[in-house]
């Protein structure tokens, strides 16, 4: 088995793999205060709500993009499981990056590249909704060649929120219409239909500069995916676990492991 920690700025999606299989997954809040010690107590409850031993964990991957929390995660997972990380970036990945500035683009956005062009042998948009929404542009052959990179679904929310002093906080739950009655309806329809309708705009403006007379597919991962999916004519796939995948992909790789 191995343990694969995607550390987002808010988030950080923790997967663990039985070979190929995704078993189980967590979702917990990014942290970067939190000391070696702490980050192994937290491994080691997972584990534990999983019933596996430390001792069945073979290996861990690292993609981050938070470098306070890469190195006290990295230690935490040698001191508390005896295995040494591997940290995801572009060395040694089996991908291109086709930009002006290849040392500037997250880690997220190099392992959903491995991901989609593994997994679906085309040319993909990946939008993925995390703190920030991102557009990654990818070729069949797993060549990263640009983007798009847009304030995240929550980041907008709070903003409004905290910048607004009489609208209230109120839950991400999708509007039954448009046209709000209430203070709460009006919020959630302007996030929830707002959200949906700049991803559609921007995968239509990214089609049209695209360089190749393919049509590239629309592929929506990150925590907000399934949620927005029904409300975007242009998404037309959900891996909600796409990063996950990916930092396995890239384990396997680095390390040479060959799976039937």
């Amino acid at each position: 088995m191995i343990l694969v920690f995607d550390v987002g700025n808010t988030e950080t999606t923790v997967g663990l793999f039985d070979g190929d299989l995704l078993v189980r997954h967590w979702r917990l809040t990014t942290e970067s205060s939190r000391t070696p010690d702490e980050l192994g107590l937290m491994i080691a409850m997972l584990l534990q709500a999983a019933t596996v031993q430390a001792g069945q964990i073979i290996g861990v991957a690292i993609g981050s993009v938070v470098p306070q929390v890469t190195g006290p995660l990295s230690e935490a997972c040698e001191d508390w499981l005896d295995v040494k990380a591997i940290v995801v970036d572009a060395a040694g990945l089996p991908i291109r990056v086709d930009v002006d500035e290849p040392l500037t683009v997250g880690a997220d956005r190099l392992i959903n590249t491995l991901a989609a062009s593994r997994m679906f042998g085309r040319d993909t948009v990946v939008v993925d909704l995390g703190t920030a929404t991102t557009f990654d542009c990818i070729t069949a052959d797993g060549t990263f060649f640009g983007g798009v990179i847009a304030p995240g679904v929550r980041t907008s929310a709070e903003t409004l929120f905290r910048r607004t002093s009489k609208l209230p906080a109120t839950e991400l739950i999708p509007p039954a219409r448009v046209i709000g009655r209430r203070t709460e309806e009006c919020i959630r329809a302007g996030i929830v239909f707002g959200a949906a309708d700049s991803i559609d705009g921007i995968v239509r403006r990214i089609k049209g500069e695209w360089p190749t007379d393919s049509v590239p597919f629309i592929v929506a991962t990150g925590g907000l995916a399934e949620t927005l999916k029904p409300y975007c004519r242009e998404l037309e796939r959900v891996e909600p676990f796409l990063t996950l995948h990916g930092l396995r992909m890239a384990y396997d790789h680095v390390t040479g492991v060959r799976r039937r």
